[in-house]
């Protein structure tokens, strides 16, 4: 007679198995959400709160290989769902609605990649499974509609709002998609800012799980008043190696903090460059200094993508490496660094103000 399996003794041995993007396990963290036993037949349903499809294959494997350990588990059948919610944003900014997370990704300064780095991580996101958006927030620079391929002017179906155009699984929104490619947007701080505004809120995103915000150069006027009003569940800091560039990534980490918003970690582009012909390594702009910054800011390090002239190469001709070469050694570190920086939002403090009634004082008659 086959010894009676216990719920007890499988969820003992599922706790062995560890979420590598988390460190912690499955059924501590409340992720198991069904577990039936039907004699020697067991079923497991894994509700994971980031995206990371490329690994489910390996988490089922993983979490089989842990039940049928116990003593009578004759076969495993796991099932897994993706359910992102929406995290606490800067105290007193209103949520953005249908938009779940929105993250900033900003740099100090230009010319290290940032917007070819935001393009890529939307993609990458998309690819695990979520829902994304990408919104061009460098008016005077827009880039993300040529690296995305995206082209004409948004339809209008009410007449007040715009429905964002979509490459590749990912809604796009840019300022590029409304005016002509060679007219110069010559405006003062206050209208190019309003000009923003109008394009993150007049627009229909699709219940997105994130939406990335490709932020302009700098820490003047549209950084800081974007870093107020837009309810941000972080920012991301985008920098090469370099000595010159990690002093404006400073100071852009600096401005997310005064005004109460999270640093969720710091990718470091750029990072080394690996000859095709001879296979020889160089650090053309220095060798890890965006680790050495996360570490002196106790922010997480995201991880570092290399020089290469494919990412350039494509995000110009408008399929970003992500799509280019999915199964790629590039695709798969942006990837990585999609699910540790979804990982990292999982675990930041969830928004409860839909769960709260709202409450209206009247004075009696």
């Amino acid at each position: 007679m086959s010894p009676t399996v216990t719920e007890s003794a499988l969820l003992d041995a599922l706790k062995t198995v560890v979420d590598p993007q988390t460190g912690k396990d499955f059924v501590s963290t409340r992720a198991l959400k069904v577990l039936r036993v039907d004699g020697g037949a067991v079923r497991l349903a894994l509700e994971m709160a980031y995206p990371a499809a490329s690994q489910h294959a390996a988490l089922q494997a993983a979490l089989a290989a842990a039940a049928q350990a116990v003593p009578g588990v004759a076969s495993v059948h796991t099932d897994i769902s993706l359910r992102v919610v929406t995290h606490a944003v800067q105290r007193g900014v209103a949520l953005l609605p249908k938009v779940k997370n929105i993250v900033a990704v900003a740099s100090g300064k230009g010319g290290v990649g940032k917007s070819t780095t935001t393009a890529n991580l939307a993609l990458a996101l998309a690819a695990e499974g979520a829902r994304v958006g990408i919104l061009d927030a460098d008016i005077y620079g827009p880039s993300q509609p040529m690296m995305m391929g995206v082209t004409g002017r948004p339809e209008s179906l009410d007449g007040q709002t715009m429905e964002p155009p979509e490459a590749f699984g990912v809604q796009v929104m840019s300022i590029g998609l409304l005016v002509d490619t060679d007219q110069a947007m010559v405006w003062r701080g206050p209208m190019a800012t309003q000009a923003l505004d109008q394009l993150l809120r007049q627009t229909n995103w699709g219940d997105l799980d994130y939406l990335l915000v490709d932020m302009p150069p700098g820490t003047g006027d549209i950084a800081l008043t974007l870093s107020q009003r837009v309810p941000l569940t972080g920012a991301v800091i985008v920098t090469t190696p370099q000595d010159i560039a990690l002093l404006d990534a400073r100071k852009a980490l600096k401005m997310f903090e005064k005004v109460g918003v999270p640093i969720l970690g710091v990718i470091e582009n750029m990072a080394v460059y690996h000859c095709p012909n001879c296979g020889h390594v160089e650090h053309i702009f220095g060798a890890d200094g965006g680790s050495r910054m996360a570490a002196e800011y106790g922010v997480e390090y995201l991880g570092g993508l290399p020089l290469n002239l494919g990412i350039r190469v494509q995000a110009d001709g408008g399929r970003p490496t992500v799509v280019a070469d999915p199964q790629g050694e590039i695709a798969g570190t942006y990837k990585a660094v999609a699910r540790k920086l979804a990982a990292k939002i999982a675990l930041k403090a969830k928004d409860f103000s839909a769960k709260f009634p709202t409450i209206t004082v009247s004075k009696g008659t």
